[in-house]
């Protein structure tokens, strides 16, 4: 009933929610990507995505379509590797931000176990800047992690805002430093508060400084500070700050995969665990438990 290409184009376009990013990931027009979500929309009989000149986002059934689609696509590529004799195998280094800790990212790589249990899954959590670097060192096979805005590479998983998060009853003294709560360098979302704080004018103070995501998490719960984060990855207890804050404005943010330069039984896993993160893109933007 539903085209399996009609399916991954629709995922490519609910990951992104871009007809033209999912166009460009998946080599195809734009008209090419409209007229397959057209198809499954008819397929289905129902209304996948509110889209206009300047947005798109899922419909309720859309976001059912999801669960759906994943399924359906996972089942067909086990037949297809059973029926194919096709068996990855292989050592392969995974590499993932810690961004992605408390998301369901656990669950998309226990279903590539299963679905290919004779590779040999290393993963390695780190800062988004430090897997780039271990990457380009050819210490990781593959990359899951946030890209720098001047950073063309990697294949886009999707795109958020970076927003300003504290606890809940924090205030912020307009005539004080802005009390910072970061990574230690070379973190991606320190390096945009300091810039756009610089750029603003505003005075700021590190009030705690942790390369653990928990670490952070515990010293904004506490109340020692702001720190800047994914809007669809806020932790539970934390908040956005409202714009009457006066913080600047901190931008776009990409979540990415990356691969590294190794071929043959490695680079083969690396592809069939980025197709698998892909089509389970959606469990990343939602919180484990």
């Amino acid at each position: 009933m539903y085209d399996p290409t009609h399916l991954r184009t629709f995922l490519a376009v609910a990951q992104t929610l871009s007809f033209t990013q999912a166009a460009r990931r998946l080599g195809l027009r734009q008209s090419t990507v409209s007229q397959h979500v057209r198809r499954l929309e008819d397929a289905a009989g129902r209304q996948l995505f509110s889209r206009d000149t300047h947005s798109v986002e899922l419909t309720e059934d859309g976001e059912a379509m999801l669960g759906f689609a994943r399924r359906i696509l996972e089942a067909h590529e086990q037949a297809a590797a059973f029926f194919t004799g096709t068996r990855v195998r292989g050592r392969l280094r995974f590499g993932a931000s810690e961004d992605f800790v408390l998301t369901r990212l656990p669950e998309i790589l226990e279903g590539f176990r299963y679905d290919h249990p004779e590779v040999d899954l290393e993963l390695t959590v780190e800062l988004s800047g430090t897997l780039h670097e271990q990457l380009a060192a050819g210490k990781l096979d593959l990359v899951l992690a946030k890209r720098r805005p001047e950073d063309p590479r990697g294949e886009l998983v999707w795109r958020d805002d970076l927003v300003w998060i504290g606890a809940e009853r924090l205030r912020l003294e307009p005539d004080r430093p802005v009390p910072l709560i970061v990574y230690p360098p070379p973190g991606i979302t320190r390096a945009r508060a300091l810039e756009v704080l610089e750029e603003q004018g505003r005075p700021w103070r590190i009030v705690c400084t942790s390369g653990s995501l928990n670490g952070l998490i515990a010293a904004a719960r506490a109340g020692l500070g702001v720190m800047a984060h994914s809007r669809r990855l806020i932790p539970p207890g934390l908040f956005r700050l409202p714009d009457r804050a006066g913080l600047p404005d901190l931008g776009k943010v990409d979540f990415v995969l990356v691969h590294g330069r190794r071929r043959g039984p490695a680079g083969e896993a690396a592809h069939a665990l980025a197709a698998a993160v892909l089509a389970g893109g959606e469990r990343l933007r939602r919180r484990s438990g």
